[in-house]
């Protein structure tokens, strides 16, 4: 499993969260309704997407569980999809996203290396996944929705925050060399 504790995943989590947290706060709350194509979120259920995804996985692990086989996930899915249409607020969704993101980091910096190296038996039956490997999926799911929200960001004429930041380093590199 390597040197990557559960506190090093907390700290991973926080950064990818904050940038997150970032999008969320440079789109205008006008611009949540917005959707980038046909069969996609609107912009502010991708955000709260993000929040219920984490939620779930970190219930599932909190359980305690070791095999997923025999879990029905339909009703699960759907309180899910259920949760993501009750409409909210931009501050209510940056919010959720704080103190999710928080609780989930908080609670990762808890976990110790036989915790994330548990074998927990994935629906098939037949393979197995560490508790680690899930749990990073967490972050993995989040940058992905992120990728696609910055590019709804280029959509709405938006400059992302990650590429602000990069051309001001380029242009204080280019103003110091002079």
């Amino acid at each position: 499993m390597g040197s990557y504790s559960g506190k090093g995943m907390a700290a991973a989590f926080r950064t990818v969260r904050a940038n997150t947290i970032q999008v969320a706060e440079d789109v205008p709350e006008a611009s949540y309704g917005h959707v980038a194509a046909a069969e996609c979120r609107p912009v502010g259920r991708m955000f709260t997407h993000i929040v219920l995804s984490g939620e779930l996985y970190e219930r599932g692990q909190k359980s305690g569980a070791t095999s997923m086989v025999g879990i029905d996930f339909m009703p699960i899915i759907e309180q899910m999809r259920a949760d993501e249409l009750k409409p909210r607020s931009k501050a209510e969704i940056v919010g959720l996203l704080r103190t999710q993101g928080e609780q989930f980091a908080g609670w990762l910096e808890t976990l110790t290396p036989e915790f994330l190296g548990q074998e927990i038996t994935q629906m098939d039956g037949k393979t197995t996944k560490t508790r680690f490997e899930i749990l990073l999926g967490v972050k993995e799911h989040e940058m992905h929705h992120r990728a696609q929200l910055m590019l709804i960001e280029r959509q709405l004429g938006i400059v992302p925050h990650l590429t602000r930041a990069s051309n001001e380093r380029i242009a204080a590199m280019r103003a110091a060399k002079g």
